[in-house]
């Protein structure tokens, strides 16, 4: 079963007079890159997050943000002593470092001091986060699943896509190999009509050794190798499909090798309408691997 590394999913919870939401977005990316965005009280979480993250997810960049919110009445902002002592203790270092060089500094007011960050908090800055953590991580799971859900719709609408465009390089191969197959003699004469003319103004030369140079240019025109690989891949690529394990990462390479064995194909086709055939496969790898970039 494929999973896509794109995909959405939020969480909404509360405790109390505190609500709480969960943000998750995936987009592709080489291999697994979580970003977490929590508030300062509840950063002890994050190493729990992350760890639930990491079992669930293989690959892709991956943000989650958390947003808290409180009531009104839990919001009235109040003075953090802890804080405060802080800021008015390095507020006197300055300005003693100040006397020292000479620097005259403008008095700080109240409201000075209430701007620094964490002097002023919404709620009980006393307030024990314990329990709010505990269910803010509980509301984690249900968003984490919610989360591979979508990735596994969107995996199905990528397998559907995908499974078509190999459907159709199966019938552009057995195409090509019926097409180099009915043209083999033609290209038996072609290649001969090639040597004389290469050999017309050369010494008399053995039959054999022009036996033996026709067999060489027949083996080097000969795409039956390439259309054999192309048939092997695909059902490579149905088998990885069918597997539980993460297929991003070999898809892309057996997409890769699709593009080779192809390339090689209209590289030796010598006529168009086998070139023609070796065009619309890259055409349809191509469309493949776009779809593939996306697979987790």
């Amino acid at each position: 079963m494929l999973y896509s590394m794109t995909a959405f999913a939020s969480q909404t919870g509360e405790l109390g007079s505190t609500n709480w939401v969960w943000e998750m977005r995936g987009v592709n990316a080489r291999g697994l890159d979580i970003r977490v965005h929590m508030p300062d009280a509840l950063s002890r979480l994050e190493t729990a997050v992350c760890a639930a993250l990491k079992a669930r997810l293989h690959r892709g960049t991956v943000t989650l943000n958390l947003r808290i919110t409180q009531t009104d009445s839990a919001q009235a902002s109040q003075l953090d002593p802890v804080q405060l002592t802080a800021v008015l203790n390095a507020l006197d270092k300055v300005q003693d470092r100040a006397r020292d060089l000479g620097v005259t500094l403008a008095p700080s007011t109240a409201a000075d001091i209430l701007s620094q960050r964490g002097v002023m908090v919404a709620g009980s800055p006393t307030q024990n986060t314990k329990d709010l953590g505990a269910a803010v991580l509980s509301s984690l799971t249900p968003l984490i699943a919610d989360f591979v859900a979508m990735r596994a719709a969107e995996g199905t609408a990528i397998s559907r896509s995908v499974m078509g465009q190999l459907d159709r390089i199966s019938v552009l191969a057995a195409q090509a190999g019926h097409m180099a197959q009915a043209r083999k003699p033609e290209t038996a004469a072609q290649l001969t009509r090639s040597l004389q003319r290469i050999l017309q103004d050369v010494t008399p030369v053995n039959p054999d050794r022009i036996a033996q140079e026709l067999a060489l240019l027949a083996v080097k025109a000969d795409v039956t190798e390439e259309i054999d690989r192309l048939a092997a891949h695909v059902v490579a690529a149905r088998n990885i499909m069918a597997d539980d394990m993460p297929a991003g990462r070999k898809l892309d390479f057996l997409s890769q090798e699709f593009n080779r064995e192809t390339n090689t194909l209209c590289a030796k086709a010598g006529a168009l309408p086998l070139t023609a055939i070796g065009l619309e496969l890259k055409s349809v790898i191509d469309q493949m691997r776009e779809q593939i970039q996306n697979v987790e």
